[in-house]
């Protein structure tokens, strides 16, 4: 009876249901605005799958919006992820544990150590990555019970992708409210921000407390939420890992991206939005494959973005809030420059002439080699920052510009090392992509495939250790961890070069980045 009381208690409240239980072990529930949910206990870690932040975006809501989540009754189990993202087999290392791939998959995971709604501990929302077109909320790097483990209530969330996430038709800015479409799965992220500053309360986070994070297109979701004034007021902190939607290519108008969605439907002969929605979406997806609709670009829509991200950057209108992003030592690998061709001087120089032409003396002063045995090293520094490192830091440098706001700005260095199934294979020289994230969220032991060593996990408790004192207050710094200094408008640059031996050293590259701006698009 006693026990009954409790958990009455504790849904009356919202609280975290079983935290004064007399059985520990037993399944929390926690009581959302939409219904009774029931978790996992993991060894005191309660952990909530497949919890539904929006409507599920099918027939008449696909491209539309997230909608509002229906209430339900009763206790609905959150013992297991929700469906993930319409996607193709892109990425060999995207390991799910969804069972599958829908249109249904707006679903969000929490991880919390809270006993009750009282902590108000500090809250993770993390982003995949996937270029916009693949990913998945329960992917193992991801996985929040290490951070929670440290006093974080983690978040993962799913948001659509490709064709059924930045499909932009004049149909659908029509039908609008906004008079607006495309960036559907932004529009997603945001839905799951309004999700938790509403809900994060009654599994023990504080809503005025989120940060939010992700590598690659995660991080460029990060850089767009941080520009979109729907989003900006909801974020008290942001990481972002290798990538920004300020670089090299611009953002989409409306009426262009209106018009490659015209032209994806007439590729499937459905002239009108409704046919496009009767289309099954295993033959949308299938379309996507094709070439010249791998993609569908991010837009200035008028409503998620009522101007261009980057003028939004340059004029301050950004959010106000600490920063803390930067990338990785071979983003990119030096055949990305030089093709087949042998890395030599000369080859260097005729492939940087073919890339920029009449400005390619600027080029080569800017990327600069000066025998055979450099080109592989620089060559593979240009690849890196036309991939994402350009894009990285000149976020940076807008938000340290114009922010008003601490930028802890990162250089990853530290390789992985060589696989369990083929030590034959060399480890590559670098930090390739990507390969920071395990390291970061504290999943080494998540991910087989890969040989760890002792330097791994020492660097892994420096990276993830940063990444943990920057959610709670701001600031990466604290007990155990190498300085690292904060650039503000008045003080030089400084880069914490994240490695076995991290070290923070005064930017060096500035000009080479200050020539790849000159040469991109406005």
């Amino acid at each position: 009876m006693k026990k009954i009381l409790f958990l009455m208690i504790g849904f009356l409240s919202g609280a975290i249901a079983l935290a004064q239980s007399d059985d520990e072990s037993a399944a929390p529930r926690v009581k959302t605005g939409d219904g009774i949910l029931q978790g996992i206990n993991a060894s005191g870690i309660y952990i909530f799958k497949g919890i539904p932040f929006a409507q599920p975006p099918v027939n008449d809501l696909r491209w539309k919006e997230p909608q509002p989540v229906k209430h339900w009754d009763g206790v609905r189990k959150a013992d297991h992820f929700g469906p993930r993202p319409m996607q193709l087999p892109l990425f060999s290392d995207m390991n799910f544990r969804s069972d599958s791939a829908s249109e249904d998959c707006l679903y969000l995971n929490v991880w919390t150590p809270a006993k009750s709604d009282k902590e108000m501990l500090p809250v993770l929302v993390y982003f995949y990555g996937g270029g916009l077109m693949a990913g998945d909320a329960s992917e193992y790097r991801y996985d929040g019970e290490s951070m929670a483990r440290r006093g974080i209530v983690a978040i993962t969330v799913n948001y659509r992708l490709s064709v059924f996430g930045f499909l932009a038709h004049p149909e659908l800015t029509k039908e609008s409210p906004h008079h607006a479409s495309g960036n559907y799965g932004f529009l997603d992220q945001f839905a799951a921000l309004v999700w938790v500053n509403q809900n994060i309360k009654a599994f023990g986070g504080d809503p005025k407390k989120v940060t939010i994070a992700g590598e690659s297109a995660g991080s460029f979701s990060v850089s767009a939420l941080m520009a979109s004034p729907l989003t900006k007021s909801m974020i008290m902190g942001a990481i972002g890992e290798s990538g920004s939607l300020v670089g090299l290519q611009p953002t989409a108008s409306l009426s262009d991206a209106e018009k490659d969605g015209i032209s994806f439907g007439v590729s499937l002969g459905a002239n009108s939005l409704a046919a496009l929605r009767a289309l099954p979406a295993s033959q949308i997806l299938k379309a996507t494959a094709s070439t010249g609709f791998g993609r569908f670009p991010v837009c200035i829509d008028g409503y998620f973005f009522p101007k261009s991200p980057l003028v939004i950057y340059a004029s301050g209108e950004e959010a106000k809030v600490p920063l803390l992003a930067g990338w990785n030592s071979e983003e990119g690998n030096w055949h990305f420059i030089l093709g087949g061709n042998q890395p030599t001087k000369d080859n260097y120089v005729k492939a940087i002439q073919k890339m920029y032409g009449d400005r390619a003396d600027e080029g080569l002063k800017a990327y600069n080699v000066t025998s055979d045995a450099d080109v592989e090293s620089v060559a593979t520094d240009l690849a890196s920052d036309l991939f994402t490192g350009f894009s990285t830091w000149r976020w940076t440098d807008l938000q340290t510009q114009m922010g008003d706001s601490r930028v802890y700005r990162y250089y990853y260095e530290h390789p992985r090392p060589a696989t369990r199934q083929s030590q034959k294979t060399p480890p590559p020289k670098g930090a390739v992509h990507s390969s920071e994230i395990e390291y970061a969220l504290g999943n080494l032991p998540t991910n087989s495939v890969f040989d760890w060593q002792a330097d791994d996990y020492e660097v892994s408790a420096i990276l993830q250790t940063y990444f943990a004192n920057f959610i709670k207050s701001g600031d990466p710094n604290g007990l155990g961890v190498p300085d690292w200094p904060a650039n503000t408008r008045d003080k030089k640059v400084e880069v914490m070069h994240i490695n076995v031996n991290s070290i923070a050293e005064p930017d060096k590259t500035r000009e080479r980045y200050l020539f790849l701006e000159q040469t991109a698009k406005k």
